[in-house]
């Protein structure tokens, strides 16, 4: 089994639940082992040492920026005296810093990462497309999730993923190379 940091904050509902355990079932199916700060693996010390422990000890991450809090009615950059233009942020999701920090941590260290955000989530900080240079898909939770996890998009993106992880394994033992 090839070790991988699944990141991913608590679910709230069934169906951010059953998807993860969709994801958690491909991945097993394809030899790779999804490692979840409280779920698999669990740490007395502060969380950022337990989870960067988890990434160095893993070959890639994949993060699922699931909703957690709903703005109702939301404005950003209020106010602005510099130019900067303000935006309405009504009826849309936070999700767990969490999805922005552990993500990060893994770009830090040269790690595949891959980000998957729910329908919804404010496209911000390491969320916003193009930020870590792949492709971010966003899935629907609100349509038949299988649906998705059959798509050409899912198929393609999780496959090109899958062998950016299988490439570190089989470089991690390669001695450095000066140049």
């Amino acid at each position: 089994m090839i070790p991988i940091f699944l990141s991913y904050p608590r679910p709230f509902n069934k169906k951010q639940k059953d998807f993860i355990e969709e994801i958690e079932k491909y991945l097993n199916g394809r030899g790779i082992e999804p490692r979840t700060l409280g779920v698999s693996d669990y740490n007395l010390k502060e969380p950022l040492t337990a989870i960067r422990r988890i990434i160095l000890e893993s070959n890639g991450l994949l993060t699922i920026a699931f909703r957690r809090a709903k703005i109702a009615k939301g404005v950003s950059k209020p106010n602005s005296d510099i130019g900067e233009k303000e935006y309405s942020i009504d009826d849309t999701w936070l999700t767990s810093p969490y999805c922005q920090i552990e993500p990060a941590m893994a770009f830090q260290v040269g790690l595949p990462v891959l980000i998957l955000r729910e329908n919804g989530v404010i496209a911000d900080g390491i969320l916003e497309k193009g930020v870590i240079g792949t492709y971010m898909p966003e899935f629907d939770l609100d349509n038949n999730m299988m649906d998705y996890l059959k798509s050409p998009e899912w198929i393609q993106i999780i496959a090109e993923w899958e062998g950016y992880v299988r490439n570190v394994v089989q470089t991690k033992g390669q001695p450095p190379k000066l140049y």
